[in-house]
């Protein structure tokens, strides 16, 4: 306990960066005793909780969006945020302001004692707190790292949704889709709906499902979609189906992230009513997902995708635009699987242009470090620049008229990007 608190959120933001040893620190016993201090019980009349390897953003954001649009009052808490914390905490389509995480920030010091928090258990904590007092009708909560022992899973959810599971944090969650697919099943509860939006889940999240008397509800088996044509698609399960229009997010995969959180909607004690899912998906957004601008008639689209999963589907959403020439923008944090993520562009006639990044930092490498990782490559060949900023500019001052430039590999990749293009508007 501090005798003087932080006055301003990024004071706050400096003073819980430090309250923890370790960056990281998995399980619930710390975060629970806070949590029952704070007095924190449901934040909200109904609870999503969101998993996964990828498409865990995509998916509150559709939820979110449907939600609102049947005129529900709903939070939303996400995670990193891109350009600035409130991104993390949304009320009723608002961030949070700063006087609210402030309050609450405060709330959460006062509660702790001498439990050391993490950074991202603080943050978990603090939102819960602005949610119970919001009188919410849906709290939409995604799950940081993993699940079984994700500071979100302190709640229990009504419903449950795992997008995708792959390879990704393997010094935490294992090194195999069989044993992420176990950690991440962590947020299903017993006799309540868990939404598996993938065709192909691993065995270990079937099991757990099974084991606990979770119903399982799984792409391609209980519901599916299917494209109707250019600008619609179909939503269906037994007994019922939607036309939808396609989703303003771009990539296909959009379509799985959809269709999950309209299952998990509908899979609520008290879903909304039709007509607000057709409204919700075309009205979703979420900054850094295939986010395309226009700069002196050049395409840049910016997106988080960090892991090869994210990068396969990157690579087939590039397949499927019409030809230009591309150029790739491409910067990572040192544990990420790089040389996994540049194969999945194998094949493609594109320009590779690597990026440094957070070189000072424990996660952070230049880009010499990241040319070295990927070994024999064109990737590797590519232009090598020490910020995501230099490298954007020397694609820029490459580029043609209609051609693309696509910048990707972390959040952090992503809002330098987005800041570097802001600060040349």
């Amino acid at each position: 306990m501090v005798s003087s608190l932080p006055q301003t959120l990024d004071d706050w933001l400096a003073y819980i960066e430090r309250q923890h040893p370790k960056s990281i620190e998995m399980g619930l016993e710390r975060v629970r005793a806070v949590a029952d201090a704070l007095g924190l019980a449901r934040p909200a009349a109904q609870v999503i909780t969101v998993g996964g390897t990828n498409g865990k953003g995509s998916t509150v954001a559709f939820i979110e969006s449907i939600a609102r649009a049947a005129g529900w009052r709903v939070g939303a808490y996400t995670s990193p945020h891109l350009l600035r914390y409130n991104e993390r905490v949304r009320i009723d389509g608002d961030e949070a302001g700063d006087a609210q995480l402030i309050a609450a920030f405060a709330a959460v010091e006062a509660a702790r004692g001498e439990v050391p928090l993490t950074y991202f258990e603080f943050g978990t904590l603090a939102a819960l707190w602005l949610f119970q007092q919001a009188q919410l009708d849906l709290a939409v909560l995604e799950v940081g790292l993993g699940g079984r022992l994700d500071a979100v899973n302190l709640i229990d959810a009504d419903v449950a949704v795992i997008t995708t599971v792959d390879i990704d944090h393997v010094d935490w969650l294992g090194p195999d889709r069989e044993s992420i697919g176990q950690e991440k099943a962590g947020i299903a509860r017993a006799w309540k709906p868990l939404v598996l939006g993938e065709i192909d889940s691993p065995s270990s999240v079937l099991r757990h499902a099974y084991a606990i008397g979770a119903n399982a509800l799984r792409l391609g088996s209980d519901f599916f979609q299917e494209p109707i044509d250019g600008q619609r698609w179909r939503w269906r399960e037994v007994g019922a189906e939607l036309e939808l229009p396609n989703p303003s997010l771009a990539a296909p995969i959009q379509r799985n992230n959809a269709a999950a959180a309209i299952a998990a909607l509908r899979a609520l004690g008290t879903p909304p009513p039709e007509a607000a899912f057709a409204e919700g998906i075309a009205a979703a957004r979420l900054p850094g997902r295939l986010q395309a601008l226009v700069r002196d008639g050049v395409d840049i689209v910016v997106d988080v995708g960090h892991n090869p999963q994210a990068a396969r589907e990157l690579a087939a959403w590039l397949r499927a635009q019409p030809t230009a020439p591309t150029q790739l923008v491409y910067a990572a944090l040192a544990d990420k699987d790089a040389a996994g993520v540049v194969a999945a562009f194998d094949g493609l006639d594109v320009r590779w242009h690597l990026a440094g990044l957070e070189p000072g930092t424990a996660r952070g490498q230049d880009v010499d470090a990241l040319a070295a990782r990927l070994g024999e490559t064109a990737a590797a060949n590519g232009s090598r620049h020490a910020s995501v900023a230099d490298a954007l500019a020397s694609a820029r001052d490459g580029a043609i008229n209609g051609s693309r430039i696509l910048v990707f590999g972390s959040f952090h990749t992503a809002a330098e990007a987005l800041l570097a293009l802001r600060s040349s508007e």
